[in-house]
C-alpha cells in the first residue's frame, strides 16, 4: 500500500480577477522508503501543492481531492485533533526560505523542543538532550550552545540544518523538503543532500525532493514528477526521463542543461509560465513548444500512460521524434 496517496488534487486561491488555479488535477503516489522528485519553473505549482497536504495554505485556497490519504488514513475527513497527530509528526516539510520559516524572536532550542513537546510530552530536560543529539546529528558543530542561538546568529546553511533537524525531530515517516538547497554555496549544496541521503537511509523514510535542479534530481530520486502551469506533465523513472524525455516541455528542460549543450550558446525555452489572465486554450505549452499544432491550441490533452512513462501531451515524444504528429507544416 502507498504511504501517500493523492488523486486529482487541484488548489485555486480567489482574487480581484476571480479565481486562479495554481494546482490543476496533480496525482502522486509515494511508497514506502522511495525518494520522489518534483520539478519545473518558478510558478509551476510544485510548492503550493505540498502545502496544501500539509494544511499550510491560508483561508483563501480552495483545496479539492478525489483521495487524499497518508498510511491509508483520509486527510479529508479526518478530524482536526487527529490530523494534528499526523502533522509535524509523521509527515513533516522542511521549507524553502529558513531564514524566513524560523522565528526570528525565538532560539533554536526552543524552536527544536517545541514539537517534542506537543508530540510526545517530553520534559524540559528530555527535550533539551534530544535537541542536542539532533544538532549534532545533522552536523552542527558545538550544539549546546547553538541552543541558545537566535537565527539571525548562524549561517545560512546553519538555519537549513536546524530547519532539517525540527523536520526530523518526530522520526517522519514521510519527509518533504523544498529546494533544501537554494541559495546555498555549492559545497553546502552538496553537504544538506548528502545529509538528507543519509537520513533517509537511516530511518528508511520517504522523501519528497521539490527543485528546478536536475542535476540534484540525477544525483538523489527514483522517480521524477514534471510540472508545468500548476499541471503535471510527465512522469518517469529517473533513467527514463534523461535517456527519452517523453514531454516537449521535459526534453526542452535536458537541453537547456550545460553538459548537454551542442551549441556554444546554451538553448532556452522561449516565452514564460502563462499567468491568471494569459492561459491557453488548449495545451498550455502550446505557446512555447516548437512541434505545437492547431490541434494543440483547440484541445486539451489527457494524461496517457504506458509502460515507458506518462505524458501529457498530443504528440509525445518516442527517443526525441514526436509520435503521430502531421509534419512540419501543420507546426504554428
Amino acid at each position: 500500500m502507498p504511504l501517500l496517496e493523492i488523486e486529482n488534487l487541484s488548489v485555486a486561491f480567489q482574487t480581484a480577477g476571480g479565481m486562479f488555479t495554481a494546482v490543476d488535477r496533480v496525482s502522486l503516489h509515494i511508497d514506502p522508503g522511495e525518494i520522489v522528485s518534483i520539478v519545473g519553473e518558478s510558478g509551476s505549482g510544485k510548492s503550493v501543492a505540498m502545502l496544501a497536504l500539509m494544511g499550510l495554505l491560508p483561508w483563501t485556497a480552495k483545496v479539492t481531492a478525489d483521495v487524499l490519504k497518508f498510511d491509508g488514513k483520509d486527510l479529508n475527513t479526518i478530524s482536526p485533533k487527529k490530523l494534528r497527530t499526523i502533522i509535524g509528526r509523521e509527515m513533516a516539510m522542511i521549507f524553502q526560505e529558513p531564514l524566513s520559516s524560523l522565528n526570528p524572536c525565538f532560539t533554536v532550542g526552543f524552536q527544536l523542543t517545541e514539537a517534542l513537546k506537543i508530540h510526545f510530552g517530553m520534559s524540559r530536560k528530555e527535550c533539551r538532550a534530544r535537541a542536542i543529539e539532533l544538532l549534532d546529528q545533522v552536523g552542527i558543530p558545538e550544539p549546546q550552545k547553538r541552543l541558545k542561538a537566535f537565527p539571525h546568529q548562524l549561517s545560512g546553511g546553519m538555519n537549513q540544518r536546524v530547519m532539517i533537524a525540527i523536520a526530523i525531530s518526530c522520526n517522519p515517516r514521510l519527509l518533504i523538503a523544498d529546494e533544501p538547497t537554494t541559495a546555498l554555496d555549492v559545497t553546502i549544496q552538496a553537504q544538506i543532500l548528502d545529509l538528507l541521503l543519509k537520513l533517509h537511509q537511516d530511518k528508511q523514510m520517504s522523501l519528497v525532493l521539490i527543485t528546478h535542479d536536475m542535476g540534484v534530481v540525477a544525483e538523489t530520486a527514483e522517480r521524477v514528477v514534471v510540472q508545468y502551469a500548476g499541471q503535471q506533465v510527465e512522469k518517469q523513472l529517473v533513467k527514463g526521463l534523461f535517456s527519452n524525455p517523453h514531454h516537449p516541455y521535459t526534453a526542452a528542460l535536458l537541453d537547456s542543461l550545460p553538459e548537454r549543450a551542442k551549441t556554444k550558446k546554451l538553448p532556452s525555452i522561449a516565452g514564460v509560465v502563462p499567468g491568471q489572465f494569459d492561459k491557453p486554450g488548449g495545451c498550455l505549452f502550446a505557446p512555447r513548444c516548437k512541434y505545437s499544432t492547431r490541434h494543440c491550441i483547440a484541445k486539451t490533452p489527457e494524461p496517457a500512460a504506458d509502460e515507458l512513462g506518462r505524458a501529457l501531451c498530443h504528440y509525445p515524444l518516442r527517443d526525441g521524434v514526436p509520435m503521430n504528429h502531421p509534419g512540419e507544416e501543420e507546426v504554428i
